[in-house]
């Protein structure tokens, strides 16, 4: 079985494991933590990284960071993943669901302004398959409404929006180092990014179970103390000396993503000539950073018939997301503003091809071959 995914593996990952587990030091804010911190701030440019066991806590952090309370309203779109609403859901938030671009299946930075009451406290923008949203237009509508900016960057770590980071333009950002995911701390992991200096200070405390741990250690403080909500934020050093073995080799697994990204729309681009497919649309301006290659076939039965053609050749395809406005519990927490009338209709035609940085050529080309054979009858 060719999988759909496999989690990146470069080599050094146990080497440096050992030396975590050597010095001591497993939990959070050790030597491997520090070096993975430092590394994502000075390569994308923002203040303050803070690593996280999942991008999950990173957007719970940002929800308390932000004072998220009962009767807020949070903007997102319903085209993404359950913890992107759970995290302000858990505050006491409702959400209000917007609709998606149909060429990016981002949310329609057009229709968020209509969506925003005298309730809104906040914008969450998702990047979906690594493929920034149209930030100018996000963030100059949350300046005028004095709104936050949380960046669900969860699949973008590498791409970029006219030049700058993505994670890095909002007033936080949250990464995902899931097995899922361009890069991972061993399974599991995240990272919130602090890109307002006055935030900082809170979040470090929020992320330390409500102290000032952290600055106690840095010799800030004589004794640390209870000083605001908060949980246990944070990524054990084992995880992050994994984390480190990948960011050492991070343009390697850029450049082979991408490598087999372009392999995909290359080899597929006469299937969507002739109207048989959508391939992904890369709007200027922008770096992905090929964290997926979907494509999107007529309706769900197409899509449907087409996993299964692939599963009987043993690869695997798979199909995301339920749109969280329809879900049993979207439906008690959020409302949808406006029309549905891209969300739905795109879940549903999409289907995502296998990706990952230990992809073989031999089983690219197997892939690439049995799509061609799917469509051979229908041309």
């Amino acid at each position: 079985m060719i999988p759909f995914n496999a989690p990146p593996v470069v080599g050094t990952e146990l080497d440096y494991m050992k030396a975590a587990m050597d010095s001591g030091k497993l939990c959070g804010d050790g030597g491997f933590t520090r070096r993975c911190q430092q590394w994502l701030e000075q390569n994308f440019g923002t203040k303050k990284v803070l690593l996280t066991p999942s991008c999950t806590a990173s957007l719970e952090m940002a929800a308390i960071l932000i004072d998220i309370k009962e009767g807020d309203e949070v903007i997102m779109p319903s085209f993404t993943f359950v913890s992107t609403a759970n995290a302000f859901v858990l505050r006491g938030a409702k959400i209000v669901f917007v609709d998606c671009r149909a060429d990016t299946m981002n949310i329609d930075e057009q229709k968020i302004e209509a969506a925003i009451t005298e309730k809104t406290k906040a914008i969450v923008p998702v990047h979906y398959a690594g493929v920034a949203c149209e930030m100018d237009t996000i963030m100059q509508v949350a300046k005028k409404h004095q709104l936050y900016v949380i960046e669900d960057a969860a699949q973008g770590v590498m791409s970029t929006y006219k030049g700058k980071a993505l994670g890095t333009i909002g007033h936080i950002g949250c990464f995902s180092f899931h097995e899922t995911k361009n890069y991972t701390a061993g399974g599991e992991g995240g990272a919130t990014l602090i890109n307002e200096e006055s935030l900082i200070e809170r979040a470090e405390i929020i992320r330390e179970k409500g102290t000032n741990r952290s600055q106690f250690f840095r010799g800030i403080v004589d004794k640390y103390t209870w000083r605001d909500i908060g949980s246990s934020y944070l990524m054990s050093d084992l995880q992050a000396a994994y984390l480190w073995a990948q960011l050492e080799a991070a343009h390697t697994i850029n450049e082979r993503r991408l490598y087999l990204w372009q392999n995909y729309y290359d080899e597929l681009k006469p299937l969507a000539e002739k109207g048989l497919i959508c391939l992904p649309t890369i709007p200027d301006n922008l770096e992905h950073n090929a964290h997926m290659f979907y494509i999107k076939l007529n309706d769900i039965e197409e899509r449907t018939q087409f996993i299964n053609y692939l599963k009987e050749a043993e690869i695997l395809a798979v199909f995301h997301y339920i749109p969280l406005h329809s879900c049993p519990a979207g439906l008690e927490y959020g409302r949808f503003h406006g029309e549905d009338e891209f969300t739905t209709k795109e879940s549903n035609r999409l289907v995502r091809l296998p990706l990952f940085y230990n992809l073989s050529d031999i089983d690219l080309r197997t892939v690439l071959t049995t799509i061609q054979n799917f469509f051979a009858n229908r041309m």
